[in-house]
């Protein structure tokens, strides 16, 4: 049976959502579009230099009179700049996760993941400047101006490029001194979420940029939007939880088809150290990008944002393990903690309960009584079953073939496995994944009752075990499928409960709030998830768009939408979520040309089709969707 196509999978509701723990799930209630269209990437890139781009927030900062303060009083200045970069602008894009890109003269352009880390920066920066000034009147003072934008940048190397860059820049020079200049789209995205009102300064023709920019703008005289106000120049540093990402281990075993135990090793870490609230775990789909590859620790730490890196490796050899750990200070690169086991195969889960806690102690993480029972009480005791469980959940982990062949190995491994341990509910949680995978994929004669066979699997596996985390996640998901969002919400609550990490329970949770008309809420919880799952960002990108959309916010769902369709270019959902956006914007004729592709893409799509099917509880949200379209004049 052949590989569905995109709109194949179109089951009953739609899209490509997100993932469980190291499986692919796809997730048709959500409102995003598939990943069928990996072979014409791979086409594309055999053709085409690969051109690297991201979603970015730019701030580009300029000292005011730089030029006039040198020829005053050069060495003054310098020091006075230097001064400032140390004790004000550096340690806020410290504390605020940026990256400064590069110092240009008098300027800096730093690139942070989050607008609204952005923003906070730039607001202890320009309130921290005037700290200095008004307690210490050093001589020269050092002014800046800054700019803010969201936009799609182009990654060379270390460097930045492209119109969302430029238009920082832009903004930037339309600052007062001692203020911040951002752009609607940054406006619109940060909503209620810092604690000053910009003010609105209309719109703006800027050098070589071929649309109006609609601005707005702060400065710290605006005492009364400011609910905040730092009075010492050096603030304490924001104190951020402990985080770790682990790397895959290595298989040592000498053996290719062994593979599949050192992965589950480090999938099993990442899930036990991922029920700790005190901690930040990166998933494993992240993590994992970078198996079979030579890695720079400080770059991988800078790639995830932990401060913390596991790596190790697996030695498996009759009945005798190896294993090896290494905890690094992703910083510095130096080793807080390392340790070799050798053990029989019988002692395996002691020595992974031994991995974690060695861990936790090394981050002096506190675990409450009921975070310890959770790590020490979950699995199997049968290493034979275990085994089947590890095989089984491979074959359905993210980026593995998908096919009813490798369906059927899994299903009759995870069976196995429950056949030689009957009370091992990580088993029966499998199982349902690989249930859902049938089901949207419709591989076998019988993948109509595949849904009711996963809703089984999973009922089967919280009976077992309540604090079964994957099975919970299912269970909201097939929830979802079957329009209970009122179970869904339940059940994605619960894991969370469970695993305060799990991108998956909060991409579920976004998802329910976005049917039950509650996009502002829905926001952070992506957000959330894109922060744990830092490489894995395009469906929690068209759900961010959608949400935005639904908020009113137009702009900013615009951005987020163009963004992931550089990403997926075969999407059509995007699209058509994005020809709304870009309706109720006024701009009509580029409405027009992407609902132009997406039919290339789908001569068969039609917005009823799409859009009767989803378990919206607010009618009025499917309208504002159909009604940017119809602004367009796309609905007929």
């Amino acid at each position: 049976m052949s590989e569905p196509s995109d709109q194949a999978k179109n089951m009953p509701f739609g899209i490509i959502f997100g993932r469980l723990p190291g499986y692919a799930i796809w997730l048709k209630p959500c409102i995003a579009v598939s990943l069928a269209s990996s072979l014409f990437l791979v086409k594309t890139f055999m053709i085409e230099p690969r051109v690297n781009r991201k979603l970015s927030a730019v701030l580009a900062a300029d000292v005011v009179g730089y030029s006039r303060l040198m020829g005053a009083d050069e060495v003054g200045t310098l020091a006075a700049l230097k001064r400032h970069h140390e004790v004000v602008f550096d340690p806020a894009i410290a504390v605020h996760n940026g990256r400064i890109v590069k110092l240009i003269g008098d300027g800096t352009l730093v690139e942070f993941g989050s607008v609204i880390d952005a923003v906070n920066c730039a607001l202890a920066v320009q309130r921290t400047g005037v700290a200095i000034s008004n307690e210490e009147a050093p001589k020269p003072v050092i002014v800046l101006r800054i700019g803010i934008n969201l936009g799609d940048v182009i990654l060379e190397s270390d460097d930045i490029y492209g119109d969302g860059v430029n238009i920082a820049a832009r903004l930037e020079a339309l600052a007062e001194p001692g203020g911040i200049c951002v752009s609607s789209v940054v406006h619109e995205s940060i909503g209620k979420r810092v604690d000053v009102s910009f003010r609105d300064g209309g719109e703006i023709h800027a050098k070589n940029i071929d649309r109006p920019i609609h601005i707005w703008t702060w400065h710290p005289r605006d005492a009364a939007a400011t609910v905040q106000t730092f009075h010492t120049p050096n603030p304490a540093p924001h104190i951020r939880k402990s985080s770790i990402a682990v790397l895959p281990f290595t298989n040592m075993s000498g053996d290719p088809e062994q593979e599949f135990f050192s992965d589950g090793i480090s999938e099993d870490i990442i899930t036990d150290l991922s029920k700790i609230s005190g901690l930040t775990v990166i998933a494993r789909n992240s993590s994992f990008t970078y198996k079979g590859r030579a890695v720079d620790i400080r770059a991988v730490g800078r790639d995830l944002g932990v401060g913390t890196v596991l790596e190790g490796s697996v030695r498996r050899a009759g009945a005798r393990l190896r294993i090896t750990a290494q905890l690094i200070d992703a910083a510095t690169g130096a080793h807080l903690w390392a340790e070799r086991f050798d053990r029989n195969m019988s002692d395996l889960f002691e020595v992974q309960d031994d991995i974690t806690s060695r861990i936790v102690e090394a981050l002096k993480v506190t675990m409450s009584p009921s975070e310890k029972a959770r790590v020490a009480g979950s699995g199997t005791g049968n290493i034979d079953a275990y085994d089947c469980f590890l095989r089984g959940r491979d074959l359905i982990a993210i980026g593995k073939t998908q096919s009813r062949e490798v369906f059927e190995q899994a299903r009759d491994f995870l069976l196995q496995a429950i056949e030689l341990d009957g009370d091992y509910a990580q088993a029966y949680a499998a199982l349902a994944v690989a249930y859902v995978l049938n089901h949207q994929n419709r591989w076998t004669a019988d993948s109509n009752t595949a849904l009711r066979q996963a809703k089984q699997a999973a009922d089967r596996a919280i009976e077992k075990d309540p604090q079964e985390l994957l099975a919970r996640s299912v269970a909201a998901l097939v929830a979802t499928f079957e329009a209970d969002l009122a179970r869904a919400k339940s059940e994605a609550e619960i894991a969370l409960t469970l695993n305060p990490n799990s991108t998956e329970a909060y991409l579920c949770l976004g998802n329910i709030y976005i049917f039950s008309g509650q996009p502002l809420e829905a926001i952070p919880l992506i957000e959330k998830a894109m922060r744990l799952d830092p490489t894995c960002t395009q469906q929690p990108l068209h759900l961010l768009g959608v949400a935005n959309l639904l908020a009113g916010k137009y702009e900013t769902a615009a951005a987020l939408l163009k963004h992931r369709i550089l990403m997926v270019p075969k999407t059509d959902f995007s699209r058509a979520v994005l020809a709304s956006a870009l309706g109720h914007l006024g701009e009509i004729e580029e409405a027009q040309r992407v609902w132009r592709e997406l039919m290339e893409i789908n001569p068969h799509y039609t917005f009823k089709n799409h859009y009767e099917r989803q378990p919206f509880v607010n009618m009025d949200d499917v309208r504002r969707i159909a009604d940017g379209l119809d602004r367009a004049g796309l609905l007929h």
